[in-house]
């Protein structure tokens, strides 16, 4: 028979035992996942597109990748320069045309200068301030789109498998938007493909009812920036100075001079 302090003992090491498994159940790290953005339209979207949209998340580098890329620089087309802080919503833009904007695409705030002088006109800013903005959607997302086709106001559907222009399997997604954006009625059609699983071609069209594209391209040369991936071209046109920060000095969005990226990032 057991005495009472052999009782305890036994009481007492069932009980750490217990605990101890109870610990290491609680403390296992959750899947990070590729949740939806609040207000992605999953209802009406297909499970097969999205299931596809996750498969390029995970190509792009996946999402905690992404959401823990910080600073994305980049030249549009040849002619616009762009720095965006993922995580302030700070953006510079260095037009081609002279014009620099310094502005913060969340709340609207911001300043604007030609040629390096302020522009102070109230009214002039806050319409300079929404240009800055309409340029940064649109300019982003030729850059990023493939780490938004779970975004805000987005309904996915999967339309089947066609082979891109250059004869490549791919799966075709259908994207149209509601309520988001400068241009909610525009359409695209995204290519993912079958063996790399990376967006390879897009079509746009200007509503949901338009019969032709406004144009079909190739997304191509894709490389590792930080610890994503992005595509800089877009057959005949694309990006250029495609480059990734973990840090960049404040006067990279309150400075009218234009920063000397390229030899920040050396110093990464």
């Amino acid at each position: 028979m057991k005495t009472l302090t052999q009782l305890t003992l036994s009481l007492t090491l069932t009980l750490f035992l217990f605990s101890c498994g109870e610990t290491s159940q609680t403390t296992q790290e959750e899947p990070y996942g590729n949740p939806a953005a609040e207000g992605f339209n999953e209802a009406e979207s297909d499970a097969k597109a999205i299931a596809i949209a996750d498969e390029v998340m995970e190509a792009m580098g996946g999402r905690e990748a992404w959401d823990n890329t910080h600073y994305i620089a980049w030249k549009f087309f040849g002619r616009d320069a762009l720095v965006w802080d993922k995580w302030t919503g700070n953006v510079r833009i260095d037009a081609g045309n002279g014009m620099t904007y310094l502005t913060n695409i969340n709340d609207g705030t911001g300043r604007a200068f030609m040629n390096g002088e302020e522009i102070m006109d109230a009214d002039s800013v806050q319409n300079l301030m929404q240009r800055a903005k309409s340029t940064w959607i649109n300019h982003s997302y030729w850059l990023v789109m493939p780490f938004k086709l779970k975004d805000s106001g987005v309904t996915l559907k999967y339309v089947g498998e066609e082979a891109t222009v250059d004869g490549r399997a791919a799966d075709k997604l259908n994207l149209t938007f509601e309520n988001v954006g400068r241009t909610p009625q525009n359409m695209y059609y995204v290519w993912v493909d079958k063996e790399t699983k990376l967006v390879s071609q897009w079509a746009y069209y200007s509503s949901q009812e338009a019969e032709q594209p406004g144009f079909t391209m190739p997304w191509l040369d894709y490389k590792k920036h930080g610890e994503i991936m992005l595509s800089s071209s877009r057959g005949e046109r694309g990006m250029e100075d495609v480059m990734v920060f973990d840090e960049l000095p404040e006067s990279v969005f309150t400075s009218p001079e234009k920063p000397d990226l390229a030899s920040l990032a050396s110093q990464e």
